[in-house]
């Protein structure tokens, strides 16, 4: 039995350097002022607290694959892979990024140990997919990775970060149902092409809780797992459901816990006879360190007043779930 540890995290603005060559000329006079105290020593201490959470998940092994959103670009997640892979040398981690339009040049990233997987192929090119979202402008494009086990089975993931609340919850969810209706057409196309049984784990900085219209309505998301086992529709079973409600939450504004972040699976992890399967529920990773207060605040690198924190993290904290293979 092999086991598969997913972590999925929102690290806050992990931006390169403020004069970096690496940056599209439409994007720097976005980001000069959020990026005017900004510089490469604290870029090497945000990506040194970063990997030091990160190692600490699945027990001091680190995760097997890590969907990471809030990337500005390659260079910073080669970067941050480097800084794993020199503290867990039993890892040979790789990474996928794709470039999209974002406002704030903020993309979503993988970061996967080439040890225990592989990408697959498809006419001799990697087998990743992106799909650009619009609402008059463009938001954040959904990224659909499969990968390969040493056993030779396919494990398909499909990363999203929905766009903000910024604007008000209400104001801005019909960028969030647009986001949503896409995700599950594609989970719909998938099967149909696939099959009903193949394993996808959805997962994502949602920007609203489970049981939030966007997710159930029109994501199809929901805490019922016969109903997704049925197959009837594109449903996903929701693992966050369990926390939602509760003072446990992925992010904090205030007083008030949210359960921003999600894992999100299809029929094909939860059969009991599937090659690959779900293996409990998920768990929010919170080490003391990471969090203030009574309501587990995480510890942010930069502050609202745009200081920074040099023992900060990000706004939101990490979840992660575990996958048996047979």
């Amino acid at each position: 039995m092999t086991e598969h540890y997913v972590t999925w995290w929102n690290v806050e603005n992990l931006f390169d350097t403020k004069t970096s060559p690496r940056r599209p000329k439409w994007l720097v006079k976005t980001l000069a002022r959020e990026l005017e105290t900004w510089n490469s020593k604290l870029l090497r201490k945000k990506l040194t607290n970063l990997s030091n959470i990160m190692t600490k998940v699945n027990d001091g092994k680190g995760s097997d694959i890590f969907g990471l959103c809030e990337i500005e670009n390659l260079f910073v997640l080669d970067r941050l892979a480097d800084k794993l892979n020199r503290a867990i040398p039993e890892r040979d981690y790789q990474v996928i990024h794709h470039n999209t339009d974002d406002k704030r040049g903020i993309d979503i990233g993988v970061i996967y140990d080439a040890k225990k997987y592989k990408i697959k192929q498809l006419d001799g090119k990697n087998k990743i997919f992106t799909y650009r979202i619009t609402k008059r402008s463009p938001t954040r494009d959904i990224l659909q990775v499969e990968l390969v086990t040493k056993d030779g089975n396919d494990l398909i993931l499909l990363l999203n970060h929905w766009y903000s609340r910024l604007s008000g919850k209400f104001e801005s969810e019909p960028y969030r149902i647009i986001s949503a209706e896409t995700l599950s057409y594609w989970v719909m196309r998938i099967q149909e092409i696939l099959g009903n049984d193949v394993p996808i784990l959805v997962m994502g900085d949602f920007n609203d809780e489970p049981f939030d219209r966007s997710m159930t309505q029109y994501a199809l998301s929901t805490n019922n797992a016969a109903r997704v086992k049925s197959g009837r529709n594109p449903y996903l079973y929701n693992l966050m459901w369990e926390l939602a409600g509760s003072r446990m939450g992925t992010h904090v504004y205030g007083s008030e816990s949210s359960i921003l972040d999600q894992f999100l699976v299809s029929k094909g992890l939860l059969q009991n006879d599937g090659k690959i399967k779900l293996d409990g529920t998920a768990k929010i990773e919170l080490f003391d360190e990471m969090v203030k207060g009574k309501y587990n605040t995480p510890i942010r690198f930069k502050n609202s007043d745009n200081s920074y924190n040099l023992d900060g993290y990000s706004d939101h904290l990490p979840i992660s779930v575990k996958l048996i293979e047979e």
